[in-house]
């Protein structure tokens, strides 16, 4: 009866299934010593109700003694976008391994339809909601929802109001890929760049159209003679037919020869090359994209494609940053207010170095 007891003390030393304790932490939080500790974290562990992580600690190999499942609501921006899928599967396995339900409703890139999930949300009673959707303007309508329910929000990408965020470094990024524009053009242009061409997002407001005014900032840092007037701007609204569509008007009217284009993400920077191919005009361009999401890989192994690059968001690990961040959250433990993901540019030479498969 006594090993049970203890047993059942260590199991109830773990505030969840993300967190790792080692001996030490054990025997303060449970008051047992040092070689008892060590014998029942050895039986626990043989019962696959601990699991041993390194060499020096463990955790829950079972849902903490005494606690409901976590039910977790995800809003995802859309299923059509590569990125939004990749994101969803990378939360569905850290959730898994946390034991918590996910309840995934598609925001399908929509505000009728974010504000109708939020509702839905609220009216299962979810524990915490992830968010994932580009509006700003209704980033407070829906925030507002979630305070009156008493439900915390992280949101993805899109700062929203009141909620912890996580995703890009959009300035970082976007210097990321302007200065890989610029060297591109200094390699094979010469440095001689007729224009500028950038692909912006206005409906998600201004802090993730700063991966655009970095990407200005990061070519024109070094190619310091481009001018004002050789930098033009389209508004898209972040899908790849828009803005095949935006590109291919555009290229009626210009008869630039180089033209550098920093797109938002990686559908518009798609849409974009296929209006240079569609007006024969793909040497004529140079593009580089934000998130080198699945649907960017392919074209980044087409030998001598004018996508010369995507700015790296890794969304197949957002699951090991939330899920952790979302029990932190839960349990009240100290969480910063932003967490920025790290941003790296993959190109046709390093793709396969980041994604073998």
């Amino acid at each position: 009866m006594k090993s049970l007891l203890r047993a059942c003390n260590i199991l109830k030393a773990f505030g969840d299934q993300s967190e790792c304790l080692r001996l030490t932490d054990i025997v303060a939080r449970t008051g047992l010593n040092k070689t008892t500790a060590l014998r029942m974290l050895s039986t626990l562990v043989a019962c696959e109700l601990l699991i041993r992580v390194g060499e020096t600690k463990y955790k829950l190999g079972i849902r903490p003694l005494g606690k409901r499942r976590y039910r977790f609501g995800y809003g995802m921006q859309s299923a059509e976008f590569g990125f939004s899928r990749a994101v969803t599967q990378s939360l569905l396995r850290s959730a898994a391994a946390a034991d918590i339900d996910l309840l995934i409703l598609d925001n399908e890139d929509s505000s009728s339809v974010a504000l109708r999930n939020a509702d839905t949300f609220v009216r299962e009673r979810v524990d915490l909601v992830i968010e994932s959707q580009t509006d700003t303007r209704i980033a407070g309508q829906i925030c507002s929802r979630f305070r009156g329910a008493a439900i915390p929000v992280i949101a993805l990408e899109i700062p929203h109001p009141q909620a912890i965020f996580y995703g890009a470094n959009n300035s970082q990024a976007g210097l990321i890929a302007g200065r890989f524009l610029a060297r591109w053009a200094e390699a094979h242009w010469q440095g001689q760049v007729d224009e500028l061409l950038l692909l912006e997002l206005p409906k998600a407001g201004q802090v993730p159209n700063t991966r655009i005014l970095g990407g200005m900032l990061g070519v024109i840092e070094r190619l310091v003679w481009l001018s004002e007037r050789q930098i033009k701007i389209l508004r898209t609204s972040g899908h790849y037919e828009n803005t095949m569509a935006l590109t291919r008007a555009h290229l009626r009217r210009s008869r630039a020869e180089k033209i550098l284009v920093a797109a938002i993400n990686d559908p518009c920077a798609l849409g974009a090359l296929q209006a240079f191919r569609d007006a024969g005009r793909e040497e004529h361009c140079a593009i580089v994209g934000h998130n080198a999401s699945p649907e960017a890989h392919a074209e980044l192994s087409t030998k001598g494609s004018r996508l010369i690059g995507s700015v790296g968001y890794f969304p197949e690990r957002y699951g090991e940053g939330v899920i952790p961040l979302a029990l932190d959250l839960l349990a009240g433990r100290p969480v910063p207010p932003a967490t920025f993901v790290r941003h790296e540019m993959v190109t046709p030479s390093n793709l396969r170095t980041f994604y073998p498969a």
